[in-house]
């Protein structure tokens, strides 16, 4: 994040940011050099989706101040991590869209994360969620922050080791808990499952988390869950509802498959992720999308899941 006006803009990874911005902004070929983005295609991100919206000279010449730059910043990284331009413009309003107490926080995450500090990072999502609570935490903190490590990994940004780092710390955070959260046992439990090929579910692990502060039981099937051992799972638990998630557009037809094989056991099914973004891509697809908002998603799997099951029975208390 720009921290400033008038200093030397470095940016996180090291951008070649020597030019100070003037109070008029910089101009669109001086924001190219800075960010290595041509020209047109800076033109075409504000065009087309509006990313920036960029101040105008007396003239009417473009004009970038640091939120605009940093906007583009997000967008170039975005895109660099495999995402359409159209899909990185809306990550990267979902990411700015967050209060001003999250978007502080966001920078305190990866201020943490590039100090490769496991206890920093833990006392970040600590005071995040008394502050905000764990819902905005997981939605406006932790998924843009990894959203944006992510991107300076896949860049060549930051190295391994601080996306490990990073991504392990707040899968163990999210670990806990879930672990410390009181579940309603005598529920049939929901199954978190990657798609056949996919492999990142923190996305997943979060939700649990989710759906434990709300007192749902869920189970964590793990990356790459093939559809024999889903159906299998949920023979076994006889589980309430299952969701599917994968973000490889290119291997979408394995997780519908497997969501295909669920409903025919007749459980309810849910499914998101970056191979279901368009609408066309979920033309057929059985069981409710989940969107993009990890709070919204665990609510409507909690209330579909009830609306749909029985009432548990418990055992009854003496007399």
């Amino acid at each position: 994040m720009l921290r400033g006006v008038g200093t030397r803009l470095t940016g996180r990874r090291g951008d070649p940011m020597t030019i100070p911005p003037p109070s008029t902004g910089l101009r669109i070929r001086e924001v190219s050099q800075i960010l290595g983005v041509p020209a047109p295609t800076l033109r075409s991100w504000e065009r087309r989706y509006g990313v920036p919206v960029s101040t105008r000279s007396s003239g009417g010449h473009r004009r970038y101040l640091p939120a605009e730059l940093q906007q583009m910043r997000l967008m170039r990284d975005e895109i660099a991590r495999g995402l359409r331009a159209s899909e990185a413009a809306r990550a990267v309003r979902h990411l700015l869209a967050g209060t001003g107490a999250a978007r502080r926080r966001v920078t305190d995450l990866l201020d943490a994360s590039e100090s490769r500090d496991p206890a920093a990072l833990r006392i970040v999502l600590d005071e995040a969620r008394v502050e905000l609570g764990l819902a905005t935490t997981i939605d406006q903190v932790v998924m843009p922050g990894l959203r944006q490590v992510g991107a300076w990994w896949a860049s060549g940004r930051c190295g391994v080791d601080q996306e490990h780092v990073t991504t392990e710390t707040i899968r163990g955070w999210l670990a806990r808990l879930t672990t410390l959260s009181q579940i309603d046992t005598y529920e049939p439990p929901i199954l978190l499952a990657c798609g056949p090929r996919d492999q990142h579910s923190v996305g997943l692990e979060a939700l649990a988390a989710l759906l434990a502060e709300q007192g749902r039981g869920a189970r964590l099937m793990g990356p790459r869950t093939s559809e024999h051992t889903l159906v299998s799972a949920v023979t076994s638990t006889g589980a309430a509802g299952v969701v599917v998630v994968s973000h490889l557009r290119a291997q979408r037809r394995p997780a519908v498959d497997a969501l295909r094989a669920v409903a025919d056991t007749g459980t309810t099914t849910f499914y998101a992720g970056n191979a279901f973004s368009f609408p066309e891509q979920r033309a057929g697809v059985p069981g409710t999308y989940l969107g993009e908002t990890l709070s919204i998603a665990a609510t409507t799997v909690i209330e579909q899941v009830r609306s749909r099951q029985p009432a548990p029975r418990r055992p009854r208390r003496a007399a």
